[in-house]
């Protein structure tokens, strides 16, 4: 059975160009009605210019697809409360939103100054947070609802130069983490896409062979899914080159101390223990772990929590 939209409205921020303008047309290809998000700004986040969004646009006009342009920051609530109202006047809900939007401001943790540190967060973490909470809402009213933050192998693993957009990247995936357990109820699935791409954002940072296989074309498929009806939930879905995976946040099964153990002496002595993987899972809710370490220290001590 193929996955199609039909009826559906999807709100695509950064969608002027890249792995954005991708996720839009082939959205639409597939019966979504579109907005188009994107301020045109250059990829360090200055400047700004409809050209890119109109550009898009027009494509998926003359493909038959219904879709609108809009050039919120997506760092201003107020300019995405009013692209959330322009959805809502023309098309009357919102079903899908993929968080996109995004800048660089590449500088070692020493070079690199608190302003651009502020202003990459703003736009990658705060810009999920202010378009999520703008449609957050309808989308309980709906009892329906599919979103996307875009986190990246820089905030799960670490990369040189990048510890602002590494910190807003890993930020995204704590934001998706409770938005799960919050939309349960409301059929509000929130997913993140790690995706790998030859863009403006990567042009000369990796070799030119791997950046032709790098299309954002092969990225989209896996957005094309976790916005779907049957889309998983709370997953880290990895995509490049048409290769595709899922990282996953694993914790220990660790280990109890005794009173007397308990110290930074009685810590290194039983580091092997502690971190060793086996037995290791992938928490569903952070009181889990809360649970898990009052019930070793019960058996340690030989009390009953009952």
């Amino acid at each position: 059975m193929s996955i199609r939209y039909d009826g559906k409205v999807a709100i695509v921020t950064g969608a002027g160009q890249g792995l954005g303008r991708s996720h839009a047309i082939e959205l639409a290809k597939r019966g979504a009605r579109v907005v188009i998000n994107d301020l045109g700004g250059a990829k360090d986040g200055t400047g700004g210019s409809s050209d890119a969004a109109r550009s898009v646009l027009a494509e998926i006009e003359a493909l038959g697809g219904e879709a609108i342009a809009n050039g919120a920051n997506v760092a201003k609530y107020d300019e995405v409360e009013a692209m959330v109202k322009q959805a809502m006047d023309k098309w009357g809900r919102i079903d899908i939103l993929v968080n996109n939007a995004g800048i660089l401001r590449d500088k070692s943790f020493t070079k690199g100054g608190l302003d651009d540190f502020k202003l990459v967060l703003d736009v990658h973490l705060m810009g999920t947070v202010n378009c999520t909470k703008a449609c957050w809402d309808i989308m309980r009213e709906q009892g329906y609802g599919r979103v996307v933050v875009t986190t990246s192998s820089s905030g799960l693993y670490g990369n040189f130069g990048q510890s602002n957009y590494g910190s807003a990247k890993m930020g995204v995936i704590g934001l998706m983490n409770t938005l799960v357990q919050e939309g349960a109820k409301y059929d509000i699935r929130v997913n993140a896409l790690a995706p790998t791409a030859g863009t403006r954002m990567t042009e000369g940072l990796i070799p030119e062979k791997a950046f032709e296989l790098l299309t954002p074309e092969t990225v989209t498929p896996a957005v094309l899914y976790l916005v779907s009806e049957d889309a998983p939930n709370k997953t880290i879905l990895c995509a490049g080159a048409g290769a595709y995976a899922v990282a996953k946040i694993v914790e220990t099964d660790g280990a109890w101390l005794s009173p007397e153990e308990q110290t930074p002496e009685g810590i290194a002595a039983h580091w092997r223990e502690i971190t060793s993987p086996e037995g290791e899972k992938v928490p569903q809710a952070g009181f889990e772990q809360t649970v898990k370490f009052t019930a070793k220290a019960a058996e340690g001590l030989g009390i009953s929590l009952d």
